[in-house]
């Protein structure tokens, strides 16, 4: 144990998050101050956490996160040394979450979401729709159609891809998906920040 009674697990712990939230600051040229306007917490804080001696709050980390841009779970994400930047096609990450069901399949086509880039294999079957649940947050996304048909709607507005096409837009707009052909849709999506 610490002197204040914290663990030395947990403390490698809060001084990996510190040593995460002081890089991801550093590679979006954040000062202290910009990051304390963009996250809603003081400067004290906000340093006290990167030099691993705070033992922050679950909405502490969530508004660090909200002001880095980026998902809370990346905090936690330490990216291990030697990683490959290869991924193999059976090597892939299949992905959850975000109304994923039956209809789709995503599979992470980078090592890891550490980056500044998420980028995804898509397949959805025909019927898929994720009308009922628009997607909105910070960011920007391209979607490049390999085969078959994606309709995209950008706050209500229907752009009917098919191979070949591609499509960006900034995923602030209320965006969602549906493959209204018989066939199904193969897709490749790129997105920053990393959402998932």
């Amino acid at each position: 144990m610490m002197n204040d009674g914290i663990p030395e697990s947990v403390a490698a712990m809060l001084g990996a998050v510190g040593t995460r939230v002081r890089s991801l600051r550093k590679e979006r040229g954040f000062t202290l101050d910009r990051l304390s306007e963009l996250s809603g917490l003081s400067t004290g804080i906000i340093s006290q956490v990167e030099r691993g001696l705070a033992n922050p709050s679950f909405s502490t980390l969530v508004q660090l996160a909200h002001g880095l841009g980026i998902p809370v779970g990346m905090l936690f994400q330490v990216q291990k040394e030697h990683r490959s930047p290869l991924v193999r096609r059976s090597e892939r990450r299949r992905l959850g979450g975000h109304g994923v069901d039956d209809d789709a399949v995503f599979e992470l086509l980078v090592p890891d979401l550490n980056g500044a880039l998420e980028v995804t294999w898509v397949e959805t079957r025909p019927g898929h729709d994720t009308s009922a649940t628009p997607f909105r947050h910070n960011g920007e996304e391209v979607g490049i159609v390999l085969s078959g048909h994606k309709d995209v709607y950008l706050d209500g507005v229907k752009y009917e891809l098919g191979p070949g096409d591609a499509i960006r837009y900034p995923s602030t707009i209320p965006h969602w998906y549906a493959n209204s052909s018989d066939e199904v849709c193969t897709a490749i999506w790129v997105i920053t920040p990393p959402t998932w």
